[in-house]
């Protein structure tokens, strides 16, 4: 029962994350798209270390993250391996297809790699600062799998939805001066992004709920560095007139 409780809600705020990611996005703005190529090639990382997992016996020995095995690579390769059974295996790589393509329709190619790459790297070390206990379970399949880092980068969406959210304009609110339902759903969806993780953390030690913290965490940081775009509509800069001829 408490396996089935442990999956079900860690659903749970996969489900959120995604939605979130629909909401920033836009629902009927994805068709039509360019190739989201940093979904494509998260996705077919994700295929080929389960290929490999399949041809190769001694995958999981020589690549995973197993704290009592040396290898620097290890932290890297151990998350395009699959521990979790076919089911989990198949959950790890829709997730993180679908999230990564989310994630490219926001934060483009370079970005989202980018901070894939921090939800692969930084976990681990925030965990020894914060004394945290570790990224890694005592179950041996907690040394390999793809979704704690696409749980980080799907709590970036989150963090980007609250942000839009908070600064949405007074003219997106009801007559009553409280938040628009659509406000409103993105503010308590984002919001409960972070709250969820850190429920699961402490009631279950459920280590995708502290890396989805640690997404949005770094979501809200990256929005500092991301370029604000320019309003539709708005005038270029004017030059200044060429001097006259003498």
């Amino acid at each position: 029962m408490g396996a089935i409780v442990f999956n079900a809600t860690t659903a749970a705020l996969m489900v959120m994350m995604f939605n979130a990611g629909l909401d920033l996005v836009g629902r009927d703005t994805l068709r039509g798209r360019p190739v989201p190529r940093a979904a494509v090639v998260l996705t077919a990382l994700a295929l080929a270390g389960v290929l490999t997992q399949l041809c190769w016996s001694g995958a999981m020995d020589a690549l995973d993250d197993d704290p009592a095995r040396s290898g620097w690579w290890r932290v890297v390769t151990a998350v395009f391996l699959q521990n979790g059974g076919l089911l989990g295996g198949a959950w790890n790589i829709a997730t993180l297809a679908a999230v990564a393509a989310l994630a490219d329709r926001y934060w483009g190619t370079a970005r989202t790699l980018a901070l894939f790459l921090a939800g692969i790297l930084l976990p681990e070390h925030l965990d020894a600062l914060l004394g945290a206990g570790g990224h890694h379970g005592a179950a041996p399949r907690n040394f390999a799998g793809s979704s704690g880092a696409t749980y980080f980068l799907g709590a970036t969406l989150a963090a980007a939805l609250l942000h839009r959210a908070l600064r949405a304009p007074r003219a997106g609110t009801a007559e009553d001066g409280h938040p628009a339902p659509g406000r409103a759903k993105e503010l308590l969806l984002s919001a409960g992004v972070p709250v969820l993780g850190l429920v699961l953390w402490f009631a279950q030690a459920n280590g995708h709920g502290l890396v989805a913290c640690y997404g949005f965490l770094l979501g809200a940081f990256a929005l500092c560095l991301r370029p604000r775009p320019r309003p539709v509509g708005a005038a270029a800069p004017a030059q200044a007139p060429a001097s006259a001829a003498s």
